[in-house]
């Protein structure tokens, strides 16, 4: 790609839509690495935050360690947390050495959408001990959403080396003030066939809240 039209694209990429940008991230998958990724590296001079997240978005077509070295840092600088939960979500592409720095990020940021970002990418992880680590942490955050995303992913866990840990939280969980806790542990206890999680699931049914006790009567339903 010669100087002009890799003067193109940074006008493109800065004034066009967001049709435009996705074109060239396209464009830029196609070719070497030595070359799009200094290009995309450039992309994000731009104060504008949009920019920054599409040149993210376009790094994971280029695993090189020079990728995943740049994502590091940005770690570092990057204010936005649309960006970040981008960041988050393009470094789970570079496989098991972005764990590490997911869990870090997690622990950290107290964005709503960086922090489910990280439960999301992690689920479909082997990793199954950072993301009890980070569940644990998700559970105890003040956003709902974050805390019912951490708590859903515990069905994850329901048959790994951590199902005993996992049914401790649900049944602390069967017991919470809040009714949607109790609803949420009641979702993921239907998933199970364990015996502790029956009993509780029996507990459940008898709910004084009915969404709970609905949940609760899935697994009958199922079975």
């Amino acid at each position: 790609m010669n100087s002009d039209r890799q003067a193109q694209l940074a006008v493109l990429f800065r004034n066009g839509s967001m049709l435009d940008r996705k074109m060239i991230l396209d464009e830029l998958a196609q070719i070497p690495s030595a070359v799009a990724v200094p290009i995309l590296q450039g992309f994000f001079t731009n104060s504008d935050f949009l920019c920054r997240r599409f040149a993210v978005m376009g790094l994971s077509s280029h695993r090189t360690d020079e990728s995943f070295q740049f994502l590091q840092e940005l770690l570092e600088r990057e204010t936005d947390d649309s960006v970040l939960a981008e960041i988050a979500n393009t470094l789970f592409d570079f496989g098991d050495r972005a764990i590490a720095l997911l869990q870090t990020l997690f622990e950290r940021n107290q964005n709503w959408l960086t922090r489910q970002t990280i439960l999301s990418v992690l689920v479909e992880s082997d990793r199954e001990d950072v993301l009890l680590n980070v569940i644990r942490l998700g559970i105890l955050d003040s956003t709902l959403t974050v805390k019912e995303t951490a708590i859903l992913a515990l069905g994850r866990l329901l048959d790994s080396k951590y199902e005993q840990e996992t049914l401790d939280i649900l049944a602390e969980l069967s017991t919470a003030d809040f009714w949607r806790d109790r609803w949420c542990a009641a979702t993921i206890l239907c998933l199970s066939s364990n015996p502790i999680a029956k009993t509780l699931l029996a507990q459940l049914r008898q709910d004084e809240n009915h969404q709970v006790v609905a949940a609760a009567l899935e697994s009958k339903l199922n079975n």
